[in-house]
């Protein structure tokens, strides 16, 4: 299946600025999809709405070059990254939809090149706070062998059992993920 991204907003600055540098670093927020289940319900889940509101106050503090939105759709509604963009009411920043993921390593594979393509030297991922571990699992073997240092940001939200189980599942497949992820950068050219 091909995939896509979108460029929704830019900020236009003055020559001078240096956008989004962090300490001489280029530097970006990933904001994951939350995958959240609500049967009938054709919106984003409100732990994915704290992830977006997250990410706003992580881009109102400091200095950010891009936001990456990313998260598939499932039932022919808007993906769950074009719903994080509708709701976003961060600072004017340049937003990229990516539509197309469906999992955590997907997550990973189709920003890092977006990612790269804007010079990123620095992502910051914007998770749950149960799902640290697999988002630290995949984003730091996929972005750090192409020089982009990845930190791992839990925004404060409750989560349930259901949320814990699911974490502790999906664990068993991570490795499998991985090289699937892989295989598709490599497909893509990206080593």
């Amino acid at each position: 299946m091909a995939w896509r991204s979108i460029t929704l907003a830019r900020r236009a600055t003055p020559e001078h600025e240096v956008l989004g540098t962090f300490g001489g670093v280029r530097t970006a927020i990933v904001a994951l999809g939350n995958g959240g289940r609500r049967l009938g319900v054709r919106s984003i889940t409100p732990a994915c709405l704290s992830l977006v509101r997250e990410s706003e106050r992580i881009a109102s503090n400091q200095a950010i070059d891009v936001v990456v939105l990313t998260g598939g759709s499932r039932g022919g509604r808007p993906s769950e990254a074009e719903q994080m963009h509708m709701a976003w009411n961060g600072p004017t920043v340049e937003l990229v939809v990516e539509p197309t993921a469906s999992i955590t390593a997907e997550n990973a594979a189709r920003t890092l090149p977006l990612l790269l393509e804007r010079r990123i030297e620095r992502a910051v991922v914007v998770c749950a706070p149960l799902h640290v571990y697999r988002t630290r699992f995949f984003f730091s073997r996929l972005f750090e062998p192409h020089g982009i240092q990845t930190v791992v940001h839990a925004a404060a939200l409750e989560q349930g059992v259901r949320a814990f189980a699911w974490e502790i599942a999906a664990a068993a497949v991570c490795r499998r993920q991985l090289r699937a992820a892989r295989a598709e950068l490599v497909q893509r050219g990206i080593a």
